[in-house]
């Protein structure tokens, strides 16, 4: 056994077992108690404290019934069991893997948009609210799904988590193919989302296991295009299936793609979550001791607390995201921005079409080619911020010492707050007839870019923020975000038909500039003073 991959520590000796444990799965450098957050300092506190007191009560008694601790940790820095050590190429297919779980749900959850008059009118559909709640109930599911997904992720690792969900997702939109009235349609959607929601928080868990947070940014970007990039495809296949064949096919379609996408899950997607990986070490270990001996040690891992009753691990790993809503101001504050952002996202997800078939009168495959505008801007807003998320972190970094900080994640949120009201804008108020339909295509494109640089910025800054419980800090920032693309499509019509397009894009963008431009410098200035005050969050992150 490597002195690196289980340290000796008799009587349970703090001392010894600092330099093994770690604020962030994988770190691959020791740390001392200064590094750890709150819970685990008062974690070790308790088990030496209490530890200490049963050794002076009765010295013998303890040695009979524990003679040493083994605490299991990664075999030195470059453990090639850790996922941050894997091979760039299984850490590319795994990244791949999560970015097609992420990209083939919110595909479902828009590709029914223009099939919902074809829908509405097989079942008798007349009330407008329904029609608009068959396709935004898949979102309402993306709110509270992730809430009991990320947590179970945690505690019975990613992989595991996250393909059930995605069979539980491909059983009911499969049964949506041959739902035979609105209220099946409703709820086998609504099901559906539960199990398509999984990706949304415990993918950005997933690539906070597998790459270092220098090496992060391009990997984030590729995942985090796909929940954007799938509601823009989505609408754009939905169009032409609508038009052509029967809306059913909405539904086979993307669930024959799931299925490849699953079968792929299965042979390249490999556990990540660290205690969940030393766990299975330390169940070797105990294994491996002859029965007297593994009578009088205890083995636990660097993640292990003092309590490890089930009970416990489950009650608060469901209500950690609860308890991040509630307790984090980067969660309630960020969280509410990308609510606004991806709200917008979704509003012009069910007004394309109106806007193309109403005042311009295209037919409704053609109209539908509108949604590519929306992607233009989000692909090659994504092209550049790719590129240049590692480049600005690793820059900023190195002037820190080489010292890192999530705040370095927001250079790219700038301008994604100036292009959304401008997009705002020029969408707003070119929607005329007597002005060409490319007009409007410009700001859609400027709204696309503006929503993956915001979207790309904040989920990078949460996952370096929360890193040991991403998951759990993703589902409470996704509870937002879904909620308000649930809610921005239902009221849309209403405005739209009230105000116009002028107007009503006003007073959104108006909304963006007040709430999104200040952002990214109020963190910048406090972010790091926010973050020491957590119970949760990392405080640095060194090379």
């Amino acid at each position: 056994m490597s002195k690196d991959s289980a340290t000796h520590i008799p009587g349970s000796d703090l001392s010894s077992a600092s330099p093994t444990v770690h604020d962030e799965p994988g770190v691959s450098h020791a740390v001392d108690a200064s590094d750890l957050s709150l819970p685990e300092i008062e974690t070790l506190k308790a088990e030496t404290a209490n530890k200490s007191e049963s050794n002076d009560k009765d010295d013998s008694d303890a040695r009979s019934s524990l003679e040493d601790v083994l605490v299991v940790n990664w075999d030195g820095p470059n453990d090639p069991m850790n996922p941050k050590n894997w091979s760039y190429e299984k850490k590319w297919a795994a990244t791949a893997i999560v970015s097609a779980f992420t990209f083939i749900s919110p595909v479902s959850s828009s590709m029914m948009a223009p099939a919902s008059m074809q829908i509405a009118g097989e079942f008798g559909i007349t009330n407008a609210t329904v029609i608009a709640l068959l396709t935004s109930i898949f979102v309402v599911a993306y709110a509270f799904g992730p809430l009991f997904l990320g947590p179970l992720s945690e505690l019975y690792g990613r992989s595991r988590v996250l393909q059930i969900a995605n069979m539980w997702y491909f059983a009911w939109n499969l049964g949506c193919a041959f739902a035979q009235n609105e209220a099946q349609l409703i709820a086998f959607r609504f099901l559906a989302g539960l199990g398509g929601s999984a990706p949304l928080s415990i993918g950005g868990g997933v690539l906070g296991d597998l790459w270092r947070p220098e090496e992060r940014g391009q990997a984030i970007a590729i995942y985090s295009l796909a929940p954007l990039l799938g509601p823009v495809i989505g609408p754009t296949c939905g169009a032409w299936i609508a038009q052509k064949s029967t809306w059913r096919w909405v539904f086979w379609s993307t669930t024959i793609a799931d299925g490849v996408v699953q079968i792929l899950g299965l042979f390249f997607l490999r556990e990540t979550f660290a205690p969940i990986l030393l766990e299975k070490k330390a169940e070797q270990m105990r294994q491996s001791l002859d029965p007297e001996k593994a009578q009088k040690r205890e083995i636990r891992t660097v993640f292990d607390g003092q309590d490890r009753h089930w009970k416990q691990i489950v009650k608060k790993a469901l209500i950690r995201p609860f308890v991040l809503f509630y307790h984090e101001p980067i969660v309630q504050l960020l969280g509410l921005y990308m609510a606004f952002v991806y709200g917008i996202l979704y509003l012009f997800l069910t007004t394309i079409p109106s806007i193309f078939e109403g005042v311009y009168h295209q037919s409704v495959g053609v109209a539908g080619l509108h949604y590519l505008a929306l992607g233009v801007g989000l692909i090659i807003a994504n092209q550049v911020n790719a590129r240049m998320l590692d480049r600005v972190y690793k820059h900023f970094q190195a002037k820190n010492g080489g010292v890192g900080k999530p705040e370095y994640r927001l250079p790219s949120m700038v301008p994604g707050t100036l292009l959304l009201p401008a997009g705002l804008f020029i969408t707003g108020w070119t929607a005329r007839s007597d002005i060409h339909w490319i007009a409007p295509d410009i700001g859609i494109a400027l709204v696309g870019a503006a929503i993956l640089l915001n979207y790309q910025s904040i989920q990078t800054y949460v996952i370096d923020t929360f890193t040991l419980h991403a998951a759990s800090a993703l589902a409470a920032v996704t509870f937002f975000r879904s909620l308000a693309g649930f809610g921005f499509p239902l009221f849309a019509p209403a405005m739209y038909s009230t105000l116009g397009y002028g107007k009503g894009d006003t007073i959104l963008a108006c909304i963006a500039i007040v709430v999104g431009i200040p952002a990214p410098f109020l963190f910048w200035k406090y972010g790091e003073r926010i973050r020491n005050a957590s119970q949760f969050a990392r405080k640095s992150i060194p090379r």
